[in-house]
């Protein structure tokens, strides 16, 4: 699936740093905050595979996200209202994913990360979150504006 955002969107994206994922499990919903990194292809991210968020991941790949900015008032409120499925990354894609995440990133280089990263990075996971439908909330152009993109194919 394909996603195509225009130029604006695309640079919040790359501006924004955190998201919130949410899931569902047997237990319960649960949203989690994540550092992400935009590819051509998905968000990409990586997560213990004891965290809660990453075990409903493993019955359901389907999630909401939610990626948003700080305002202090109602008419700066920029965001994006994510739907899609993670998808959990093994091998060359993982390693792809890491360098990616890396640039965006600095601490978790290895000529730069400190000892307690380098040891927790050796047990993360990483995933990809394959955007189905996004939405980008601008209230500066008005209360309540959302745009819609919906991935093609």
């Amino acid at each position: 699936m394909v996603l195509v955002l225009p130029p604006d969107v695309r640079g919040y994206l790359a501006a924004q740093h955190v998201m919130t994922l949410a899931t569902q499990g047997a237990d319960g919903p649960w949203a989690a905050a994540v550092f992400y990194v935009e590819t051509d292809d998905g968000l990409v991210f990586l997560s213990s595979p004891a965290s809660r968020h990453a075990g409903h991941l493993q019955h359901d790949v389907r999630c909401a996200a939610e990626i948003h900015g700080a305002a202090d008032d109602w008419a700066r409120i920029r965001g994006i209202q994510i739907e899609g499925r993670v998808e959990l990354l093994q091998g060359d894609a993982a390693h792809l994913a890491r360098e990616c995440y890396a640039r965006k990133f600095a601490f978790v280089r290895a000529e730069v990360a400190a000892a307690p990263i380098v040891q927790a990075l050796a047990r993360v996971q990483w995933y990809r979150l394959r955007i189905a439908r996004l939405w980008f909330i601008d209230n500066a152009r008005g209360f309540g504006q959302r745009q819609c993109f919906d991935a093609e194919g």
